[in-house]
């Protein structure tokens, strides 16, 4: 992977990221494509209509269903889903923090049931890493234990020693694999925790970022706690990681979060906000949201959003999405979707313009003042 920063403006950077099958250009929004599959869009739809460079699959979805092993044999992720941009994978360690009435962590990994069928299966770092070199993915994210919020000092504590434990575990193995000819175009990140708490922020983020990860990302944050908490721990964290390095912030979040983050000195983001709001008729346009179900709607010609150039406005009217989803076609979700997605991928090139014009401070206040007028 080549990482270099094109330009900065006080915290917030603007960088350029390549792997072996694309371009990756700073601040990035990564759509969610769980199973390899971005809900109600394909690989044409990503590439073709929405430019998107990277999307994110699951290691624990994509393992019970339908096994790395035959991803592996019908061409990793790329030739089995047919997108040729670059893929990031999570570890699975969000799933069993999710599922953690069928999930249960020990010092050498997770034990869990599979959500699908009760079978039994057990996640070590190194098991982590094998299924992701059979999906073939760019980016590999590694095991991380991860805590509700808030939680004991006692409970991030030991999440933050297992999540240092086994990120050495990792990396070790990361290297021993890449000297046997294996794995080489794949790149390892590292996930630093410690909740709420700055002391085990700095503690994880120290040990963590010693080791040679390819980028560092922030996890545990958006797990219920106040948005200011998680401005706080983001922009406290950051001056720990690498500055030539990546820097993702896991499972964030809301257009103001991806401003407020990217000011912080964050690169990358995730989220199934946009996918699964457009689902349940939520559209976000540069005024806010609105809810496109609503009756006021019914007879209305305009586009969502006036100032939006994505496929679904420039094409079809609020009236024409109020009645596909109050009608329940399936065509609602892919227009829905394309809109909200158009609407982050764009919120995040116009942020790189403004940091390479040095303007970020007035980006800022423009976002914000159009939302409250």
């Amino acid at each position: 992977m080549e990482f270099h920063i094109d330009k900065t403006d006080e915290n917030a950077r603007a960088c350029t990221i390549k792997t072996a099958h694309s371009t990756i250009q700073t601040p990035v929004f990564m759509p969610v494509g769980t199973v390899g599959s971005v809900k109600s869009l394909d690989a044409h739809d990503m590439q073709n209509i929405l430019g998107a460079n990277i999307i994110l699959g699951n290691t624990y979805h994509l393992y019970l269903r339908p096994g790395d092993e035959v991803i592996k044999n019908l061409g990793g992720l790329h030739g089995f889903t047919k997108y040729n941009g670059s893929f990031l994978t999570d570890s699975g360690g969000f799933q069993a923090f999710s599922l953690s009435d069928i999930s249960k962590a020990d010092e050498n990994g997770v034990k869990f049931k599979s959500h699908i069928d009760g079978s039994t299966h057990y996640f070590t770092p190194q098991k982590v890493l094998d299924i992701e070199y059979n999906l073939n993915s760019d980016i590999m994210m590694i095991l991380d234990d991860l805590v509700e919020l808030p939680s004991s000092k006692e409970r991030v504590n030991l999440s933050v020693n297992r999540t240092i434990k086994w990120a050495k575990e990792s990396i070790e193995y990361h290297l021993k694999t890449k000297e046997n000819g294996r794995a080489l175009h794949q790149n390892i990140f590292a996930i630093i925790q410690g909740g709420t708490d700055m002391e085990f922020r700095k503690k994880c983020a120290l040990e963590l970022c010693q080791m040679p990860f390819d980028g560092f990302a922030i996890g545990g944050l958006s797990v219920g706690e106040e948005n200011s908490l998680m401005y706080d721990t983001v922009e406290f964290t950051t001056p720990f990681m690498p500055k030539d390095k990546p820097r993702y912030l896991m499972g964030v979040g809301t257009p103001e979060d991806l401003v407020e983050n990217v000011e912080r000195g964050v690169d990358m983001f995730d989220c199934v906000m946009p996918t699964r709001n457009a689902r349940n008729a939520t559209l976000f346009t540069t005024f806010g949201k609105i809810t496109i179900k609503s009756a006021k709607y019914i007879k209305d010609e305009s586009p969502i959003d006036a100032a939006c150039d994505c496929y679904t406005c420039r094409n079809y009217s609020r009236a024409y999405l109020n009645h596909l989803y109050r009608a329940k076609e399936l065509t609602f979700f892919r227009l829905a979707s394309l809109h909200n997605l158009h609407y982050y991928l764009t919120l995040m090139k116009k942020m790189r313009e403004a940091i390479i014009k040095g303007e970020f401070k007035k980006f800022k206040a423009e976002f914000y003042g159009k939302r409250e007028s």
